[in-house]
């Protein structure tokens, strides 16, 4: 697991500062708190990351969604 964490750690750190504006700005558009969308990156990557099998893994938020989200948080509310 830690064979290659010397290469992993910063590239992982470069991904993690690419999503960052990625998920306030989908937690902009869907009108959620900003601070939602930094938990919501991180939970999902953390997640995603320990009970993934594979050893290439790629998740994240989708802005698609965006609009599905909204319209949730609308009608279930905040």
């Amino acid at each position: 697991m830690f064979k290659h964490f010397k290469k992993d750690f910063p590239a992982s750190i470069v991904v993690f500062f690419v999503a960052i504006p990625l998920c306030l700005g989908i937690a902009l558009a869907s009108g959620a708190p900003l601070f939602s969308g930094l938990i919501a990156g991180m939970v999902g990557g953390i997640v995603v990351g320990s009970i993934s099998g594979s050893s290439l893994g790629v998740s994240g938020p989708a802005a698609g969604l965006a609009v599905i989200v909204l319209g949730a948080i609308q009608s279930l509310g905040s």
